[in-house]
């Protein structure tokens, strides 16, 4: 029936296509589509939307080694970041160059992989000492900001709470205080440390501050003995 309908419809087309030439085209369309509106034919242009975003790769894994016109070549660094210069830093500056010195200690670590790989000696290893040292150095200007930003705000020295308190070899520790669901003299566990220390124990304590106190002299002399022996090498230069 439906078949009977379509081609009545096209024979209609027909007839009125060869009665009418110059209205063809119009009467076809409007026999088969029927009568839109003019403004339905514009084309609605939808705004883009981004279901996923990326950024653009411009560098592959050359991230992850250095220049190659550095390959097997000696490299000139300089001195590593100091504990005055960083805290000398904003935060905003300290989180860049932590990225800035991350991304090179992957570069000189697979560097010193690849030189290990060929057997072969790693080009300027004193760059792999100074990013690390650089490393520690801003972990420890951060932690001290974060304790001094902790005691102003808490008035507590460490992140968690606790007391300096003795240990059985007579040294001075740091014990944190914990949360335990039983009582303390319930707690076998905590039965069992020592808080204190015995009297037998005092000599060795006084030789342990001694061994102490003689590292800590010759570190000293050492660095004076360095600082004359620089001082004499830059007045032959200047000689010279």
């Amino acid at each position: 029936m439906a078949l009977m309908l379509v081609c009545r419809r096209l024979s209609t087309v027909l007839r009125v296509t060869g009665a009418s030439p110059g209205g063809a085209a119009g009467s076809a369309s409007r026999g088969i589509i029927g009568d839109w509106p003019e403004k339905s034919t514009e084309v609605k242009i939808c705004p883009r939307s981004v279901l996923l975003h990326t950024s653009v790769s411009r560098n592959g894994l050359e991230e992850f080694f250095d220049n190659p016109k550095n390959w097997g070549k000696e490299v000139k660094s300089g001195d590593s970041w100091t504990v005055e210069q960083l805290r000398g830093k904003s935060s905003g500056d300290l989180h860049k160059l932590w990225y800035v010195l991350l991304k090179e200690r992957n570069m000189l670590l697979t560097l010193e992989q690849e030189a290990k790989r060929q057997t072969q000696k790693m080009p300027s290893p004193e760059r792999l000492e100074k990013v690390v040292k650089s490393m520690e150095r801003m972990d420890q200007v951060i932690q001290e900001r974060e304790d001094a930003l902790r005691l102003l705000q808490t008035g507590q020295e460490k992140e968690w709470p606790g007391e300096w308190r003795y240990d059985f070899l007579g040294r001075i520790i740091w014990y944190t205080f914990r949360e335990w669901p039983i009582p303390w003299y319930l707690n076998a566990r905590h039965k069992r440390k020592r808080f204190y220390y015995l009297s037998n124990v005092k000599p060795f304590i006084r030789l342990r501050y001694e061994k102490l106190l003689r590292t800590q002299y010759k570190e000293a002399a050492k660095q004076r003995r360095e600082k004359r022996l620089q001082e004499k090498m830059l007045a032959a230069d200047s000689q010279s």
